[in-house]
């Protein structure tokens, strides 16, 4: 069961192209967003779709195939855990993210 802690697996489309980042110390950063679609029909029953955006990471070679195969609008299916962080933005005010750290990643579609 220790396996299933933490786990996050979606399928959707990419958002944005993503925004990589190379390090100087040679680790690549690779920050995107996928939108998941969930439909149903509300009591009218009329179709409704609800769409939710998630936060992606990926980090060394699959923050690298990222920046070479992945663009705005594709569809992936991706695994990996959530994280959250926190800072202080410019007015002191604590905010808070959470992000899907991808450990792994499939192109689907075309």
């Amino acid at each position: 069961m220790n396996t299933l802690r933490n786990k996050v697996q979606l399928i959707g489309n990419l958002g944005n192209d993503p925004e990589i980042t190379n390090f100087e110390s040679g680790k690549t950063l690779a920050k995107f967003s996928v939108a998941t679609n969930e439909t149903y029909k509300n009591p009218k029953g009329e179709k409704v779709t609800d769409t939710q955006w998630h936060n992606v990471v990926a980090w060394g070679k699959t923050a690298q195939v990222v920046e070479k195969f992945i663009t705005k609008g594709k569809e992936v299916a991706i695994e990996g855990r959530l994280t959250t962080r926190s800072w202080e933005d410019k007015d002191g005010v604590k905010r808070y993210t959470t992000e899907v750290v991808c450990s792994e990643l499939l192109m689907l579609g075309k």
